[in-house]
């Protein structure tokens, strides 16, 4: 059956859905990105607050700003705001339930006076982000903001006709202090380190170029807090579709897939009310840098470590890397002797466990994440998630050589991608500059490392870790990556 609320009563006894007066919900967050991971991740844990206590203060409209939103927008729009999610574990059956915390969306290139008038609504309380690492336009190393990309620049000219996430919330923040109303909390649920912090930064450092006397506002009334979100979520096929239709008879035109584990760790820091999401598994402290940190190095990192060089080999999912025992073995003592060297103490968390249990999701066959995935958007993963701990481990005079592997891996993607008979191509925001680097065989390491944007000024002037990149590199060409992986080396 197709999934909308006229078919919702008729699941199956196994088949968990809202319980709550889904049309009595009133839009306390508004969120602007809505996708697979939003879906597994804040909606669920929203879902479950809501179906806990009935509060009908705190339903989701989505908000789409971009071309390609359409086809989420009109999914959305004719299953009701519907969707289900299936959770592929270790169990024969996927666990499926229908999530329905979403009740609205809105895309911004058909009424943008309409997401204004949402983003400016008293009603609206927090507005929670998942716009990819890339999305806040902060350069990784001086921390300044693009202001020279082109939807900027539009913005800043014309204030009331927005294109990007920042134009919209400066004009809706700005009516909002118009209308004697309070600010909203900016809730970053993005993969990046302080997260928060750099959603403030970035608003803020738009809104000064346009209004100063509103960026003072903004600064002085809103909130964002940092977070640390976790769960792996692969893009849907249709063989997830079919297997929805087989186990539980419903036709759902975009599901969600994702596995059992799910973490979500935030600072209290909520201008304007929230939900109670302690309730439902939310931790909340008051310092999440320890937490994110932990992620971000330990499985961010090594789901890059895997990518490219799992691609190389044919690989084309994560479990088929964590099958492979010279990979596996390279991506644990990646994070044993030169990740948690870095990390220190966490309160609550058992460092060994935790990897213990990144490398059981890893391997997990069920879920299916696909290496093309993670090899998405290198040039904003790496400087985020690997070069922070490389430059702890240079700086301390500690062996750099998976390291450089690992960036060795990634030049050879790049190159390869424009050889005859390449089966993908690269998807990156700096695409054509990672390509035009990487095209000639000859000094490939040099002229990555020289890319400043990415790497920052310092790095290809560490000759000795430029020629371990090298190194790496020609062996990765001259013996491939299975008779590299099996040289003593990345033992040591």
């Amino acid at each position: 059956m197709k999934l909308n609320n006229a078919t919702i009563a008729q699941l199956g006894e196994h088949i968990a859905h809202p319980t709550y007066p889904r049309h009595a919900l009133g839009h306390g967050i508004v969120h602007i990105g809505v996708g697979g991971f939003h879906r597994a991740h804040e909606a669920v844990y929203t879902e479950r607050f809501l179906r806990l206590t009935q509060d009908q203060n705190w339903g989701i409209c989505g908000i789409g700003l971009r071309e390609s939103d359409s086809a989420m927008a009109q999914v959305l729009r004719e299953q009701d705001y519907l969707y289900s999610l299936m959770e592929l574990g270790q169990a024969e059956y996927p666990r499926v339930e229908v999530i329905g915390a979403i009740s609205d969306y809105l895309f911004a290139p058909d009424s943008p006076a309409a997401v204004l008038e949402k983003l400016a609504s008293p009603q609206t309380r927090i507005v929670s982000l998942t716009i990819t690492e890339g999305g806040y336009l902060l350069d990784d190393h001086s921390g300044e903001f693009n202001f020279d990309h082109a939807d900027i620049v539009h913005d800043l000219a014309n204030p009331q006709s927005p294109r990007t996430v920042f134009g919209y919330l400066s004009a809706a923040l700005a009516t909002r202090r118009e209308r004697g109303l309070p600010a909203f909390t900016l809730m970053s649920c993005d993969n990046l380190p302080h997260n928060g912090d750099k959603a403030r930064h970035a608003l803020l450092s738009f809104a000064a170029r346009h209004d100063q006397a509103l960026a003072s506002w903004i600064a002085e009334n809103a909130s964002f807090p940092n977070s640390m979100v976790d769960r792996i979520t692969p893009i849907t096929t249709s063989a997830h579709k079919e297997l929805l239709r087989n186990f539980a008879a419903i036709e759902d035109a975009w599901p969600v897939v994702c596995e059992p584990f799910l973490q979500w760790v935030m600072e209290d820091d909520f201008c304007n009310g929230r939900p109670a999401w302690e309730q439902v598994g939310v931790q909340f402290t008051a310092d999440v840098a320890p937490y994110e940190q932990m992620k971000m190095r330990l499985l961010n990192a090594s789901h890059s470590a895997m990518s490219y060089l799992g691609y190389l080999m044919g690989y084309r999912y994560s479990h088929e890397v964590m099958q492979d025992a010279r990979l596996s073995g390279f991506i644990r003592r990646f994070m044993d002797l030169d990740v948690t060297p870095t990390l220190g103490t966490i309160e609550g968390i058992s460092l060994e466990q935790y990897k213990d249990t990144l490398v059981e999701r890893f391997a997990n066959p069920r879920i299916g994440d696909q290496l093309a995935r993670l090899c998405m958007d290198g040039s904003s993963k790496i400087p985020k998630f690997i070069l922070g701990t490389l430059e702890e481990r240079l700086e301390a005079g500690a062996p750099a050589h998976r390291f450089a592997l690992i960036l060795a891996g990634w030049a050879l993607y790049l190159h390869n991608a424009r050889q005859p008979g390449a089966d993908y191509k690269v998807e990156d925001p700096l695409a054509d500059q990672l390509l035009s680097a990487t095209a000639e065989a000859v000094g490939i390491s040099g002229r990555l490392l020289g890319l400043e944007e990415i790497f920052g000024p310092q790095l290809q002037h560490s000759v000795g870790f430029v020629t371990a990149v090298d190194t790496a590199l020609q062996q990765l060409q001259h013996q491939g990556v299975t008779a590299t992986l099996e040289q003593e080396t990345w033992a040591a």
